[in-house]
C-alpha cells in the first residue's frame, strides 16, 4: 500500500495541530446524560531563536555574513493507543554582507501517527522538507541553525551543495505483527521524492518495500532476517535502477545503558532503460553502536549499500559508504555540549551518457561540528556552534557542489517558554 502526502496538505495537517487544545466537557444532553466530552491531551514545546552566522569558503563564493529567524514546535499525545506526534522548524536566512550560502527560507515538518493493539502495530508518517541547501545537520538541516531537541537529522543528498533549493517528501507505513511471545513479522513500506525548484539538480523518486522476521533470543539478544527492494526512477530519463538485499543481523543490548548491532548480506543492482546494464552483486553491510544515559547520549554507525543518489551527482545510482558519529552531555541545568562528525564515501554506478556500470568518480565527503547551549534567565538561553566541511570528487557534479573546505560560526539566542502540558 502507498501513501503520498501532498505539501499543502502537511501544511494544513501542521496549522491544524498546532491549534490543538482542551476541548471541555459537552454541555446539553450529553453532560446531563454523564456523557464525558471530547478530550485531548499531551505535551507542546515551541522556540524562538535568531542566530547570527560567519561562513568561509575557499570557492568563488568567498566569505559571507547572514542572519537567521526561527522557530520551532513539537507536540505529542498521551494516548498510549493513538500515539500522535509532531516536529516542526521553519525560519528564513538573509544575507548581511559578501556572497549568498543557503539563502531564502527553510521549513522541515514530520508527523506520525500511530495504532497500537495488542498483537500488531502501525505506524503512518511523513517527513517533508524545503531547503535552501543540502541539509546536513540536525532537524533543522542548516549549520549553526539550531531545532529541536532529541530530533536526530542527517544529509537527505549524498552530495554537499550550496544554493540548491530542494523539497524531499517522505512518506512511511510499517505493520508489526507477533507471532508468538518472541516471534514478530514487521514490513515497511516507503515513497519518497526529491525536486529541485530551480532545475540544478537531478530528481529522484524512491520506493521501498522491507518485510522482516525478528526473532528474541533472550531479553538481551536478538536475531533478525529480511528482504529489501528499492527502485528509483528519474523524471525526464527512461531509466530505472534497482537494488535488492537479503541482510539478516543481530542485536545485543548489553545493559540499560548500552546496546550493539549488525546485518549484513548479499546485495543485487540492476539497471533498466535506455541504459540497461548487466546486473552485479554487492555487499550490504551496517553496524551501530548506541549509548544512553540519563545527561549522556552517544551513537557511532557505518553502512554500506547503493542508493538512486539524487541532486548534484549526475550519475542514476551511486555506492556509499558512510560513517555518522554523535555525542551529546548535559553538565547541571546550565549547559549543554555536542558533536557530530561524518564521512561519506560516494562512487558513482551510472554517470549520464556512460553505458557501463561503475564508471563513475568517487566523491569524499567530511562534516562535523560542535555546538553549547546556556540557559540565560528562565525562559532565554544563547548557543554558539562551529561546523566544517571538506569535499573532494572526481565525478561529474554540478557547480552548485561543495569542492574544498567550508566554515560556518554561528551566535544566538533563543526564546524557550517551559513546556505545555494539556490534560
Amino acid at each position: 500500500m502507498r501513501f503520498t502526502f501532498t505539501l499543502p496538505a502537511i501544511m494544513i495537517l501542521a496549522c491544524a495541530a498546532s491549534r490543538a487544545q482542551v476541548v471541555p466537557a459537552a454541555a446539553g444532553p450529553a453532560a446531563a446524560g454523564g456523557q464525558a466530552g471530547v478530550q485531548a491531551s499531551g505535551t507542546l514545546r515551541y522556540a524562538l531563536r535568531y542566530t547570527q552566522i560567519a561562513q568561509f569558503y575557499n570557492g568563488p563564493q568567498g566569505n559571507a555574513e547572514s542572519s537567521t529567524l526561527s522557530g520551532d514546535a513539537s507536540y505529542q499525545n498521551a494516548n498510549p493507543v493513538r500515539p500522535f506526534s509532531l516536529t516542526y522548524v521553519g525560519g528564513r536566512m538573509w544575507n548581511n554582507s559578501g556572497g549568498s550560502y543557503g539563502l531564502g527560507y527553510f521549513q522541515h515538518l514530520l508527523v506520525s501517527q500511530g495504532i497500537l493493539k495488542r498483537h500488531w502495530s502501525l505506524n503512518l508518517s511523513n517527513d517533508v522538507s524545503l531547503m535552501p541547501e543540502a541539509p546536513i545537520t540536525g532537524f533543522a538541516g542548516i549549520p549553526g541553525v539550531s531545532g529541536p531537541p532529541s530530533v536526530p537529522g542527517q544529509p537527505s543528498q549524498q552530495i554537499l551543495t550550496l544554493n540548491t533549493r530542494s523539497v524531499d517528501n517522505m512518506s512511511t507505513v510499517n505493520f508489526t505483527r507477533s507471532i508468538d511471545h518472541a516471534t514478530s513479522l514487521s514490513t515497511t513500506g516507503s515513497y519518497g521524492i526529491l525536486r529541485f525548484p530551480d532545475g540544478n539538480g537531478l530528481e529522484v523518486n524512491q520506493l521501498l518495500i522491507t518485510p522482516q522476521i525478528i526473532r528474541r533470543l533472550n531479553a538481551l539478544n536478538s536475531i533478525f532476517c529480511g528482504y529489501s527492494l528499492s527502485r528509483f526512477s528519474y523524471p525526464g530519463y527512461a531509466v530505472d535502477t534497482d537494488t535488492q538485499s537479503f541482510p539478516c543481523g543481530y542485536l545485543r543490548i548489553w545493559n540499560r545503558r548500552f546496546s550493539t548491532s549488525i546485518s549484513a548480506g548479499p546485495e543485487r543492482v540492476s539497471t533498466s532503460g535506455g541504459t540497461a546494464t548487466p546486473p552485479t552483486i554487492g555487499l550490504f553491510l551496517s553496524a551501530g553502536v548506541n549509548y544512553q544515559q540519563r545527561s549522556t547520549s552517544a551513537a557511532l554507525s557505518y553502512t554500506q549499500t547503493t542508493t538512486g543518489n539524487g541532486g548534484a551527482l549526475i550519475a542514476f545510482g551511486s555506492r556509499n559508504h558512510d560513517v555518522n558519529a554523535n555525542f551529546s552531555r548535559q553538565f547541571g541545568k546550565n549547559l549543554t555540549i555536542s558533536a557530530f562528525g561524518a564521512y561519506m564515501r560516494t562512487q558513482a554506478l551510472i554517470e549520464i551518457g556512460a553505458l557501463n556500470l561503475n564508471l563513475g568518480g568517487v566523491t569524499n565527503s567530511k562534516f562535523g561540528g560542535a555546538s553549547a547551549s546556556r540557559p540565560l534567565g528562565r525562559y532565554l538561553n544563547i548557543n554558539a556552534s562551529y561546523t566544517a566541511v571538506q569535499q573532494s570528487s572526481s565525478a561529474m557534479l554540478l557547480s552548485n557542489a561543495i569542492l574544498g573546505l567550508s566554515q560556518t560560526v554561528s551566535f544566538g539566542i533563543g526564546y524557550t517558554p517551559r513546556e505545555k502540558h494539556f490534560k
